[in-house]
């Protein structure tokens, strides 16, 4: 992460008067990273980074998108110890949250079959990049960081402007390097988004049926041609597999971000 970055996360946590941590000695300790959970670890680079701020030493076996397993040392820690006890929270925080990302995205690529599995914009203020971080160290695949990634036409677009007219002025404005995704919710708006050349078509909070029915459409009218279909809306471990047998090539869940649950690390004194 940038200097700036890791700063500000700093002086949130620690603060202008930490008593809490000044009351300890200036003596020198050794503290370990152990993870009382299995999973797919991942944060363990900007750990490293905020623990070598306190000018600590961090030693570890691992590196990031390795698997962990209970009572693994995921890093040894060194130095003086009101600097252990100031970095503590902080990387934990990183590690905890970031592996539990991780880990359930790894599930979700297991269950998805190889079908594509994409997180999306539904993310932490300030805390993107590093939660989309972890999606790709968990085998899933980032999706758009920011609206400028590409043209996504959803549904407020097409009561606003009706679906050809979106398609047509982004086709006009947008550079050639860019994608034109077009959300549907069934299968007229996916036909009219095929027969204006839509790179992308994402079925939006539509049964695993529906799907089907949908890209059987596309195909016997002769459009599916190199079009990307995207699943998307309601989709969670639970049910991932009925949407991976669909037929689509992707499937994006805020979920694998929002919902995700944090693994469970902590940092102890030898």
């Amino acid at each position: 992460m940038l200097l700036t970055e890791l700063e500000q996360f700093i002086q949130e946590d620690v603060g202008a008067d930490d008593t809490s941590c000044s009351i300890v000695p200036d003596t020198w300790v050794h503290a370990r990273i152990i993870t009382k959970e299995g999973g797919v670890l991942a944060g363990l680079e900007e750990a490293r980074q905020i623990i070598e701020y306190f000018s600590l030493e961090c030693e570890s076996g691992f590196d990031d998108g390795d698997s962990i397993h209970p009572g693994d040392v995921v890093a040894d820690v060194w130095g003086l110890a009101p600097d252990v006890l100031r970095s503590e929270r902080l990387s934990l925080n990183f590690l905890c949250r970031m592996s539990g990302i991780a880990t359930m995205t790894a599930r979700c690529v297991a269950d998805a079959g190889g079908v594509r599995v994409a997180c999306t914009r539904k993310t932490t203020p300030g805390f993107r990049t590093f939660e989309k971080k972890a999606v790709r160290l968990g085998g899933g695949d980032t999706h758009r960081f920011n609206l400028s990634d590409a043209v996504m036409i959803k549904d407020n677009h097409i009561a606003i402007m009706g679906i050809e007219n979106a398609i047509q002025t982004a086709q006009a404005e947008a550079s050639f390097t860019k994608k034109i995704e077009v959300e549907v919710s069934n299968g007229d708006e996916m036909l009219s988004a095929a027969l204006e050349g839509a790179d992308i078509i994402m079925f939006d909070n539509m049964h695993p049926d529906e799907i089907r029915q949908c890209i059987q459409a596309l195909d016997d009218a002769k459009l599916h041609n190199n079009i990307i279909l995207e699943a998307s809306g309601g989709i969670n471990p639970d049910n991932i597999k009925e949407y991976a047998v669909t037929g689509v090539d992707v499937i994006s869940m805020g979920s694998l971000i929002h919902s995700s649950r944090w693994l469970d690390m902590g940092m102890d004194i030898v």
